[in-house]
């Protein structure tokens, strides 16, 4: 067995040595030109042009603007509403005016810099609130989704909390940025290097800008130094603009932006604002919820629709809400085009959830897990509570401090304010006749979120440690300290329905060895480890003997973008596909030698095995070869259960759910506002897992990532709409140092119940949710310090959490 097993990234030992290549990295002829954009300055204005002195620079040989199109070439993914360079009027500040095509990548940005632009400034739509005043929307009106009735369940609600939170962007700041590198063909065509996590759209928008047909266009992806949603639509504009102009100049052409460039040219994650109003019975049971997501969509279409949507169908995360009203608004704004970023809105969503928990459990005094715990959907098993049997165990590798709780039962926590809390209390049972289903009526059958809890509780001792952080709080007048326990219950596939498809290709070679490829893209997360991985354990051969190849549109045709975290459930499954083919061919050549029915025959350890005789897998390869039987073979499959009306808000958008709990500590100052995160205990499902150790990373980044868009990563426009946080000097990721000092993380040990690539499932979002548990704990520290609800923002950088501390002391 090669699957299941811990086995180190495939290109581990090129990443820390650096001859790793990408891109930027593939040596070029000396004829190559090297392209740059010249950019607005603007946030929205009509523009002239003067670009004599730029064509006049030092190696420059040709400058492209709209004047020099028939058409100007489309780079949307949705809407074509993105032309490659801006035509008579730009729309916010970094729109690209022109292309510059010199001889060194300095010319072309020296020569960027030469033009004389007039600009007749436009009033310009920056915020969420201009775009609701102005009716500035990529949609006729909001999307809505329902459940029960909101109004009646609010109006009869003993609680009612309201509130907003504005939650902002981030910038995906992969360590390897926006790159393409096109070469002309001898028949017309181009082969395109791109850094992208859609090949295929890739090959699409390449072919429709230079009007060929897609045969002409081939694209092939070997490694991108890190995507999480960045490189899914916009790397267009790079490869579209390098096969332009090798189309025009019969040279090879290369991009890539400076990295002030890739933050003001390109799209985010997108900010919003969520408003809330929510209905609670004395125990901290939901009885309604009202929300309404004001999403900043930049510029143009994008991804956005969908990505609200996502955001919408998250508004729950793991709790049965019996009426819910999700009411969602697409804005358009004189800013980036924002863009998928991981996750694909699902954060957004859970943030407003796990904000009204919050803020509940602080009205009625109760512990927030408490709260949680109350409105969970039921267990897989039935019922409320954790199904029975024996808990699965911690993974041997991954060990969790296991100091048992003291007191399983109702507790009474006093808080500084001389308050009380009261934690895993008793609690009037939730009626069994309330469907088990989501605001938008899928049924969700798969949910263990109560079993994985209390597991956590037990191993990160969480109610020990309540204790503990109330009684540091009393005693400590300026560090305050905060805890908490969140949930993830994330969706797993993609919305659009008919992107749940993967192909993919194998070849055995009469030695013995095999390559394959498939549709998926390598961008550090591991996918072709695991798929490799998928492929040696359907032959029964060591890992040394399976090589993946660069993804490439001409062997493996119409790929979805490698995203949704879909990336091994499909192209393992077709992988899969493609190697029982082949499979079945050997085995029936073979089965007469073996004297065994061609089923019974097993591939394992190198061998070929039936009856107690067994087989050489290269004689066996070689004995098909010579018996002129293919030892080629395709694979292809399609995500079966699935069915989606976006417009209705009705159906079943994902195969299956995902989950994850998280217990983060923190500290703060109050006097500066600055935190740390003390601890962090991480459940993480993952179901059978493919690779531990590389599931591990993912939970691990997911998780760091998750937390510094919640608290340091700020990104800040100026009343003009010009990005001025466009850099490291001034946006700040986390850093080794920002992780938490303490830090376990332990996979949840069982098995999709869906049928997935030997029963796994994704990894690749779900645990960047986990990092809204450090937000939590940040605001119930801020809590400590005063009576008054703190009403934290995102990110709660250090001004927010001192302004969050000012508010809860009145």
């Amino acid at each position: 067995m090669t699957v299941a097993k811990p086995l180190p990234h495939d290109a581990a030992p090129l990443h820390v040595t650096g001859a790793a290549r990408y891109v930027d990295d593939i040596p070029v002829p000396a004829n190559t030109l090297h392209l740059a954009f010249g950019l607005s300055r603007k946030a929205r204005a009509r523009v002239s042009l003067e670009l004599s002195a730029v064509r006049a620079a030092p190696g420059v040989d040709l400058v492209l603007s709209a004047a020099d199109f028939d058409t100007v070439p489309d780079c949307s993914p949705s809407a074509h509403d993105e032309p490659l360079v801006a035509l008579d009027e730009v729309f916010y500040a970094g729109h690209p005016l022109f292309i510059v095509a010199a001889r060194s990548y300095g010319a072309a940005r020296r020569a960027a810099t030469r033009a004389e632009i007039v600009y007749e400034e436009l009033p310009a739509i920056l915020t969420v609130d201009d775009a609701m005043a102005a009716d500035s929307r990529f949609e006729d009106g909001p999307r809505i989704h329902t459940k029960g009735d909101v109004d009646a369940a609010l109006a009869a609600a003993p609680h009612v909390v309201e509130g907003s939170i504005d939650i902002g962007g981030q910038e995906h700041f992969y360590l390897e940025g926006q790159a393409a590198l096109a070469f002309p063909t001898d028949d017309g065509g181009v082969i395109v290097h791109s850094s992208t996590q859609h090949p295929t759209e890739i090959q699409h928008k390449v072919a429709e800008a230079l009007g060929i047909p897609m045969h002409g266009v081939r694209v092939e992806t070997r490694r991108m130094g890190g995507g999480f949603g960045g490189k899914e639509s916009q790397g267009n504009h790079l490869a579209i603009a390098c096969a332009v102009v090798a189309a025009r100049t019969g040279r090879p052409a290369k991009m890539r932006y400076d990295r002030d460039d890739d933050f003001v040219i390109t799209g985010k994650r997108h900010d919003c604002r969520i408003d809330y109003r929510a209905g609670f019975d004395n125990d901290g049971l939901c009885l309604g919820v009202d929300f309404l997501q004001l999403v900043r969509c930049g510029w143009s279409m994008d991804l956005s629709l969908p990505v609200a949507d996502r955001a919408m169908l998250h508004a729950d995360n793991a709790y049965l809400l019996p009426a819910a009203r999700i009411t969602s608004h697409r804005l358009k704004t004189n800013t980036q085009s924002a863009t998928a970023f991981r996750g694909f809105g699902g954060p957004q969503g859970m943030v407003g959830i796990e904000r009204v928990m919050d803020h509940a459990a602080h009205v009625l005094g109760l512990d927030p897990l408490d709260v949680r715990r109350r409105n969970y959907y039921r267990e897989a098993g039935g019922g409320d509570e954790a199904a029975p049997g024996p808990k699965p165990a911690m993974a041997a590798w991954a060990p969790m401090p296991t100091t048992d709780l003291k007191g399983r039962g109702s507790m009474k926590i006093e808080t500084p304010m001389g308050g009380s809390r009261r934690y895993k209390g008793t609690h009037s049972p939730r009626p069994k006749e309330l469907p088990n289903t989501t605001p938008y009526g899928m049924e969700v059958e798969d949910f263990i979120l109560n079993a994985m809890t209390d597991r956590l509780v037990e191993t990160c001792d969480y109610a020990a440690r309540v204790e503990a952080v109330a009684a540091w709080n009393a005693a400590n007048p300026v560090l305050k300290r905060g805890i908490a326990l969140t949930p993830v219950k994330f969706g797993i596939s993609f919305t659009l329905t008919h992107l749940n498809q993967a192909g993919a290709l194998v070849h055995v070679y009469n030695d013995g060895s095999v390559v394959l490829n498939h549709g998926g893209t390598e961008m550090g997360q591991g996918l072709f480890q695991k798929v490799a991985q998928v492929a040696a354990d359907r032959f029964g051969l060591p890992m040394e003997a399976v090589k993946i190849t660069a993804t490439d549109t001409a062997k493996v045709p119409n790929t979805s973008a490698t995203a949704a975290s879909s990336g091994s459930d499909l192209n393992g499954m077709a992988v899969k596909a493609a190697c029982d083919t082949l499979r079945d061919r050997i085995a029936e050549v073979v089965a007469p030698e073996l004297q065994a029915e061609p089923a019974s025959i097993r591939f394992e350890e190198g061998m070929l095995r039936a009856n107690g005789a067994e087989m050489p897998w290269a004689e066996a390869v070689t004995k098909t070869y010579l018996a002129r039987v293919s030892l080629s073979a395709t694979g292809f499959y399609a995500t079966p259960k699935i069915a989606w009306d976006r417009i209705a808000g009705r159906g079943r958008p994902f195969f299956y759910f995902a989950h994850g709990v998280a217990c983060s500590e923190v500290v703060i100052d109050t006097l500066t506002g600055e935190n740390r995160i003390l601890r962090t205990d991480i459940l993480h499902d993952c179901g059978r897992s493919l690779n531990p150790a590389i599931d591990m990373g993912q939970i691990e980044g997911g998780f760091v990532q998750g937390a510094g868009w919640l608290t340091t990563e700020e990104l800040v426009w100026d009343g003009s709409g010009v990005l001025r946080t466009h850099a490291p000097s001034t946006y700040k990721i986390p850093a080794c140092s920002d992780r938490p000092k303490v830090f376990n993380v332990a996979l949840w040990d069982g098995e999709n119940r869906e049928d997935t690539i030997y029963r796994s499932k994704a990894v690749g979002e779900p645990p960047f949710m986990l990092g809204i548990s450090v937000h939590s704990a940040l605001a119930d520290a801020c809590a400590a310090c005063g009576p008054n609800w703190p009403d934290l923002q995102a990110p709660a950088t250090a001004e927010a959490v001192l302004a969050a501390v000012g508010r809860a002391r009145g």
